[in-house]
């Protein structure tokens, strides 16, 4: 028995240690094949997206709940589009602040710009469905209310969309614009060498875990199939991918399609978006989770082992972490005892994988982002830092989705925009 409990003991720590390491070369075997596969053959240049037979109309979603201090910017740069044949309909979802005047004073200046009031917190995804149901067009183009939009992205992304008939939705690549402390820093890197390798890997590999909810275009038609957005998903764009995907939409990973946008620069900001995107992936796997197990569906079993893994090895850490207390206070068996939580070697591996992973993806992504060599030294920090948060986000996030009552429309909430300076 004792024989036993060592080797399971054995391969438990084996898997904590190893899995990130493993997750972090398959990225960057996927995002390797991706950038030589599609990425490279169109150029590295943002404004020379591939010629359109015709221009088919767009309609430019953009919900807002308090977004004052924002939403003039965003408008503006939506002005300088690079596309001849598009509107833009703003959903003011019931802003305690300035947001709905200014809207409205846009609107009259802004000769494509509609605006539409909600009289009460409705929710993002509430806010997007009756966006969608008033647009004109059957290509859509979802921002948030903070977004900086590069003027060629609507080009990028409607070129999948218009050129492929399966295609439901393109996710396009969004950027951090403040920069000014560590945790702001730490997520230049972690959006580019995280989620944009991840993205590209799983384009490869099959399906994609989710469209980012800072820029994302759609089929109408596609949406109107699936039944658009869940209101009682926390993460609306997380249940819109899986949605569109288990009805067999295929969804690209666009990189040229630029935006940039405000992140938390606090831990507490930082905690709370967090928290939202890991219980917001389990309600959205306890959703759909009859649906995987379909063998139609098949294409969506790398996401779903890649996803539940990274909850097993997050309660893993967590394991580890209440191991190394309670060996403070009383004697723990030896193949139990957690000596120390500073790395070793295998955090040095790690450490030096993690500046591999951010050196490729700098490599990748110096074509869209010229100024992410000055955030080189302070990925080193994103270990350390984020998988901590992470870990714990996710041991506290799958609870709180289990304990949700079904059905509770998710509202929205304002959140940390960190440091605009």
């Amino acid at each position: 028995m004792i024989e036993l409990l060592q080797t399971v003991s054995s391969f438990f720590f084996q898997f904590t240690y190893f899995y990130p390491l493993f997750m972090a070369y398959l990225w960057m075997t996927g995002a390797l094949i991706y950038f030589f596969r599609w990425e490279k053959p169109l150029g590295d240049k943002i404004n020379e997206p591939p010629e359109l037979e015709n221009w088919p109309g767009v309609s430019i979603l953009v919900p807002c709940h308090n977004e004052g201090a924002n939403i003039i910017e965003t408008i503006s740069w939506l002005k300088k589009i690079k596309y001849p044949d598009y509107e833009i309909i703003a959903i003011n979802d019931g802003s305690s602040d300035d947001t709905g005047q200014i809207l409205d004073t846009l609107a009259g200046k802004v000769e494509k710009l509609r605006v539409v009031h909600l009289e009460t917190n409705q929710g993002k995804a509430r806010g997007l469905t009756l966006a969608a149901l008033s647009a004109k067009n059957e290509f859509l183009v979802c921002i948030d209310g903070d977004v900086v939009l590069d003027p060629w992205a609507v080009h990028w992304m409607v070129w999948h969309l218009v050129t492929s008939p399966r295609v439901g939705a393109v996710t396009g690549n969004p950027r951090i614009r403040n920069r000014s402390t560590l945790l702001g820093k730490i997520q230049v890197g972690e959006f580019s060498s995280i989620i944009g390798l991840i993205k590209r890997a799983q384009r490869v590999y099959g399906r994609v875990f989710t469209v980012s909810g800072a820029v994302a275009s759609f089929r109408k038609s596609a949406l109107q199939q699936v039944g658009f957005w869940d209101t009682d998903m926390i993460t609306e764009d997380i249940a819109i991918s899986w949605k569109l995907q288990l009805n067999f939409w295929d969804i690209r990973y666009e990189p040229h399609a630029l935006c940039w946008l405000l992140m938390p620069e606090t831990f507490k900001g930082l905690w709370q978006q967090r928290l939202r995107w890991a219980q917001g992936g389990m309600e959205v796997f306890f959703n759909n989770f009859r649906k995987l197990l379909d063998w139609k569906r098949r294409r969506m079993i790398m996401v779903l082992v890649e996803y539940l893994t990274s909850v097993i090895w997050a309660y893993s850490m967590t394991i580890i972490a209440l191991l190394w207390a309670v060996g403070q206070v009383i004697d723990l068996p030896p193949f139990l005892t957690v000596r120390t939580l500073l790395p070793g070697w295998t955090g040095v591996l790690l450490g030096v994988t993690c500046l591999i992973q951010f050196g490729l993806s700098m490599v990748i992504d110096a074509r869209y982002d010229r100024n992410m060599g000055k955030n080189y030294f302070w990925i080193i920090w994103y270990p350390l830092a984020f998988w901590l948060i992470n870990v714990f986000t996710i041991a506290v996030g799958v609870p709180k989705a289990l304990l949700k009552p079904k059905g509770q429309r998710a509202v929205w909430t304002s959140p940390d925009r960190g440091l605009q300076n």
